[in-house]
């Protein structure tokens, strides 16, 4: 892609979604004033160097700004996500364990007469976990190894 043809497509895309190009601004300018930006559960980052005289420093600030409350929020999502699923787990008594997560994935390990209740908990529980305009959504794959998940 071209630095033309990319450049069409960022215009077109604050086009399409006006929403987007506002909360951007609304956010830095809330982290200028404020001099944090923070998740939709609150957890904070600071940012002072988003008042920087430096445009480089200053520059960089804006992007960690726009992109905290993003990133920040999913993974306090998958936190929340975790503790319930783990609660659950232990309250049922089952033999499953949830052995790692990666970004927005939970990955356990299951016994084959448990697969299926560990899939309802999770489809249930991890778009439980917060409360948006718009539903989360859960795929749920499953295999003898990460290479097998189907």
């Amino acid at each position: 892609m071209t630095r033309e043809e990319a450049e069409a497509f960022i215009q077109s895309y604050y086009r399409n979604f006006p929403g987007i190009a506002r909360w951007q601004e609304e956010t830095l300018a809330f982290t200028r004033e404020h001099g944090y930006a923070q998740t939709l559960f609150g957890r904070r980052r600071y940012l002072p160097a988003i008042r920087s005289s430096n445009f480089q420093v200053r520059s960089a600030a804006e992007r960690e700004a726009i992109n905290m409350p993003i990133q920040g929020t999913a993974a306090d999502i998958i936190k929340v996500a975790m503790i319930r699923v783990d609660a659950e787990l232990r309250e049922r008594g089952f033999r499953s364990r949830m052995i790692l997560q990666v970004h927005d994935e939970l990955i356990f390990e299951c016994p084959a007469d448990e697969v299926e209740a560990i899939r309802e908990l999770a489809a249930r529980i991890m778009p439980a976990s917060i409360e948006l305009k718009v539903p989360l959504k859960v795929d749920l794959k499953q295999g003898r190894n990460w290479g097998e998940m189907e």
